[in-house]
């Protein structure tokens, strides 16, 4: 029986640019928590990798990715998401943040 981490990616095309920028980390990886970094990715797509304790869930992962992706389409930009086990409206609510404090270093 395996028990590490499920780690899932996805490249999606992207329609808002962001440029080059600093890193952003917003969270901590810890029960029922997660860690979201933005970083600059050359291109104009978004990639999203996912590492979670929580097995199984690909099909939620799926929908929230994509809710994310709907709402804020950032290009060149890559998402690593460090999860042990947030529900979904907990990841949703860290993706915008770490969308919200890349905004608020915006010149």
């Amino acid at each position: 029986m395996d028990i590490g981490l499920e780690s899932m990616q996805w490249q999606l095309p992207g329609q808002l640019p962001v440029g080059d920028f600093a890193p952003v980390l917003v969270g901590v990886v810890g029960s029922g928590n997660l860690e979201v970094m933005l970083e600059p990715l050359p291109g104009t797509g978004c990639e999203v990798r996912v590492e979670t304790s929580a097995r199984g869930f690909r099909p939620i992962w799926d929908a929230v990715v994509a809710d994310f992706h709907r709402r804020h389409g950032l290009a060149g930009v890559r998402v690593s998401v460090n999860d042990m086990g947030a529900t979904p409206a907990v990841v949703s609510l860290r993706l915008d943040q770490a969308v919200a404090e890349w905004r608020s270093r915006q010149p």
